[in-house]
């Protein structure tokens, strides 16, 4: 995945109404209309949340008669993920060396004063 698409990724990823409506496509398309609902903002307001997900491949959008329904593209977020583990083996041997370290203080008898 290219820098420049793993940014947007996550710049989209960083808003939560973003993120909610990335879960909400998850369960299947919906049309801006559906998507507004639950929150307390304007189609428009949804509408530019959604072009930023759109502009980030998170979303696609198609034409079905009247409607043009919204559907996640999970690919991006495969990249996103596929990034951050690299990162796991970091805090996995960082939460090693503290387990081995309580494990030596548990071991180490209290001093007396």
């Amino acid at each position: 995945m290219s820098p420049d698409l793993l940014d947007a990724t996550f710049a989209a990823l960083a808003d939560p109404t973003r993120r909610a409506i990335l879960a909400r496509l998850a369960s299947g398309e919906a049309t801006v209309t559906e998507l507004a609902a639950p929150f307390h903002m304007s189609q428009p307001a949804v509408s530019k949340h959604l072009k930023v997900l759109e502009r980030a491949g998170l979303i696609s959008r198609g034409r079905d008669a009247q409607r043009r329904p919204c559907r996640l593209e999970a690919r991006p977020l495969k990249a996103a993920t596929d990034w951050l583990e690299n990162y796991r083996d970091y805090w996995e041997d960082s939460y090693q060396r503290l387990d081995a370290l309580l494990d030596e203080l548990k071991g180490e008898e209290p001093s007396k004063g």
